[in-house]
């Protein structure tokens, strides 16, 4: 079974997420804004949710991990948590 490992930014709104993507953008790092913005408990860790296989997370987030390019942020993907700014770190 495929696995990936991935961090993602949790904010409440999209406007949010879209302000800290243009951060990271212009160079911000990843996990200084996890830990400082994100609402999810993965915060601690600068976003980093480990190794995963598909199914374990929403369908939204998955199919962002399992499909996208890696080490590219992708979103804000909205899921029933908020928005989300995902990178997939890698897929086996």
């Amino acid at each position: 079974m495929p696995t990936a490992c991935a961090r993602h930014i949790l904010v409440k709104t999209k406007d949010e997420a879209e302000k800290l993507k243009q951060q990271l953008a212009k160079g911000a790092d990843f996990a200084t804004l996890a830990k400082k913005h994100s609402l999810c408990p993965s915060k601690k860790q600068g976003g980093n949710l480990g190794e995963f296989p598909p199914g374990k997370m929403v369908k939204a987030f998955d199919k962002v991990v399992f499909n996208l390019p890696v080490l590219t942020v992708h979103g804000p993907i909205k899921t029933q948590f908020g928005f989300h700014l995902i990178e997939t770190i890698y897929r086996t």
